[in-house]
């Protein structure tokens, strides 16, 4: 399968506002494109549903192919709140092609890691916010910092930033954008098999080749990614 072209992110810098001060916004899914919902080519159906044993937060929701919609088509996305005011994730298969240290430089901020490292697009949602994705980092602690799973740990504080930058760990991811859900909107899209809901591991979100990541978490559900395909003639 060819590779998909990396998102574009504008050059600004990003607002960094804590995670307790988020809004929640709907990226209205229902206005974007949908194919029929999915089935399958081979046994197993009854494991491409709503997940119901695994907690929808902290986890991962996995695009199934109906899901046209650009920004979330083949998606993996981080789920760090799911309240009855709405849900709120990042996309983590989704490198850009904006440089960290470019972006960190109108800040007045200097990026010690790899010159190469580039930002991720966590959603369409807000652009201009930037959140951190980090292994846990002991310096680091109180409301700037919250563990969203093992491994896993999200900041989005000035502070946080700066030390970070300074001294970053091994696993470190900076994103901009979120994805975001209204009330019942995520139930709704589950529900319509638009999403599958998985557990999360740190391994997963940082360690696993995002052009493959998608493929690695649908068949960490015990199917095959090529059984999956959008069912016909289904309105």
């Amino acid at each position: 399968m060819g590779k998909r072209s990396r998102e574009r992110v504008s050059g600004h810098a990003a607002s960094w506002v804590a995670p307790d001060r988020m809004s929640v916004s709907s990226h209205k899914l229902s206005q974007t494109r949908r194919q029929p919902p999915c089935r399958m080519t081979g046994p197993g159906l009854h494991q491409i549903t709503m997940r119901g044993e695994i907690e929808v937060a902290p986890g991962l929701l996995i695009a199934m192919p109906q899901l046209a919609d650009p920004n979330f088509q083949r998606s993996v996305v981080l789920m760090i709140e799911h309240q009855t005011h709405g849900s709120f994730g990042l996309i983590v298969n989704r490198p850009s092609e904006s440089r960290v240290l470019d972006l960190l430089e109108p800040l007045d901020i200097v990026w010690r890691g790899r010159t190469s490292d580039v930002a991720w697009w966590g959603g369409p949602v807000q652009p201009e916010t930037g959140w951190i994705l980090h292994e846990p980092v002991p310096d680091i602690a109180g409301d700037s910092t919250r563990e969203i799973a093992p491994g896993v740990h999200l900041s989005s504080a000035p502070d946080a930033l700066r030390f970070l930058s300074k001294q970053p760990p091994t696993r470190i991811r900076l994103v901009l954008g979120y994805s975001g859900w209204g009330p019942e909107q995520l139930e709704g899209e589950l529900s319509e098999g638009a999403w599958v809901n998985s557990d999360v591991t740190a391994d997963l979100v940082f360690e696993t080749d995002p052009e493959r990541l998608w493929e690695v978490a649908v068949r960490r559900l015990g199917v095959e990614p090529q059984a999956l395909v959008p069912a016909s003639g289904v309105h």
